[in-house]
């Protein structure tokens, strides 16, 4: 079965072959107007100008709309219970964001049982379908001893393939200030039962949560285990996590909120990516990262949400897009390849974040004529459908504006 999409007024490819020049060109977003897609066996078969499509068993009228990859969200915790509003009204009213509020979501989520957290994980990843996500990671974390971990992996690798193992989120309660002895737990029998669900292992290295030793003991456990690492660096203030990440040849290093030169410059020489959440940011009030910094040394730079329940509680990459491009300095192109092809390279993915003949067919119709419109209208439902390894899942046109 073939698809063809047609009368597509910008197709999005990120194929260097279609790359822009001039204001706003960034290195790697490549685009096509007056462009067509073909779909075939979940992949894409054909992309190139409209009058030049081959035929196919089906033909969908895009209207003069954009189409995009689907978006690539490499880092993302889905697996949790309990609220957090609270916090989040009292943050707005002054209150400094800290990492300790981890530990309220940790009571909820061990006391929750596992049809409430898996129907909580399938919503939340419904939720980020519905707006474009076709590809997430997902973190454990909010588990933190042996049988909450694993029941967390467990469930996440229920709806992902990109599963993380995040036992070194924050030291628990219970441990009081042993934290030698939570690292031992960590990398010994906690790594034990979730290694086999997971990708990825990751370590918070920050203030408030593990140093640069226990970071770099996490990450070597992991490895031995067969898990590839990612890190949370530089967050909360200036610290070793960066250059943690770019020794273990993490595949990311995420949020990099305070930087140093150096950190700069070693992202930009390291196959490490820069990953950004600015709604981590928006939620807690501190600054953004400098994006511009990072792109202009070289650096490959991605966005992501960081849905979650205490610093980012938002599912919408367009969001994310949004922000970047007006608080952190990107232009729309740049910030459109960084949640596509960059969340793929986050995730060490060739086969999603771009539409050229063998990708994955994950295809996002925008309503909307070109990608700028997810920046210039913030806030506004712009998915008229999507297709995920080549079926359409999601599908708004019959009540989308024209």
């Amino acid at each position: 079965m073939s698809t063809l999409i047609t009368n597509v007024a910008e197709l999005v490819t990120n194929a260097p072959e279609h790359a822009a020049h001039g204001a706003g060109g960034a290195a790697g977003f490549g685009a096509l107007t007056r462009a067509a897609l073909v779909i075939e066996d979940a992949h894409v078969a054909w992309c190139g100008p409209a009058a030049k499509a081959p035929p196919a068993d089906e033909v969908v009228d895009a209207g003069g709309r954009a189409v995009l990859p689907g978006f690539v969200d490499s880092h993302a915790h889905l697996v949790f219970a309990g609220d957090r509003s609270a916090e989040f009204a009292a943050r707005m009213a002054g209150r400094p964001y800290q990492a300790g509020g981890i530990a309220a979501t940790v009571s909820a989520t061990r006391a929750a049982s596992d049809a409430q957290l898996r129907a909580g994980v399938r919503r939340m990843a419904g939720e980020m379908l519905r707006q474009g996500t076709t590809t997430f990671e997902c973190k454990s974390g909010y588990g933190l001893d042996v049988p909450h971990e694993r029941r967390s992996v467990r469930l996440a690798a229920e709806v992902t393939d990109e599963v993380t193992y995040l036992g070194a989120h924050v030291v628990p309660p219970e441990f009081g200030d042993d934290t030698d002895a939570y690292v031992d737990l960590v990398c010994g029998p906690m790594l034990a039962a979730c290694a086999p669900y997971s990708r990825w292992v990751d370590v918070f290295c920050d203030r408030g949560a593990f140093g640069a030793d226990e970071a770099r003991a996490v990450l070597a456990a992991g490895r031995d285990a067969g898990l590839v690492p990612r890190v949370h660096a530089c967050q909360l203030g200036p610290g070793p996590g960066v250059q943690v990440a770019v020794e273990a040849g993490a595949a990311s290093a995420d949020h990099c909120t305070y930087l140093s030169d150096a950190d700069v410059a070693s992202l930009a020489s390291s196959g490490t990516v820069a990953t950004l959440l600015p709604a981590a940011e928006f939620s807690t009030r501190q600054p953004y990262p400098d994006a511009r910094r990072l792109l202009g040394a070289g650096a490959t730079v991605a966005l992501a949400t960081d849905c979650n329940p205490g610093s980012s509680f938002t599912s919408s990459m367009a969001l994310c897009i949004a922000l970047a491009v007006r608080e952190m300095g990107m232009t729309t192109q740049e910030a459109v390849w960084a949640a596509t092809t960059g969340g793929a390279r986050a995730l060490r993915r060739t086969d999603v974040g771009h539409l050229t003949p063998g990708a994955r067919a994950d295809v996002l119709l925008l309503d909307a004529p070109s990608h700028v419109y997810l920046a210039y209208r913030p806030g506004v439902p712009q998915v008229a459908a999507v297709w995920r390894d080549g079926e359409l899942v999601v599908d708004t046109r019959s009540t989308a504006l024209r």
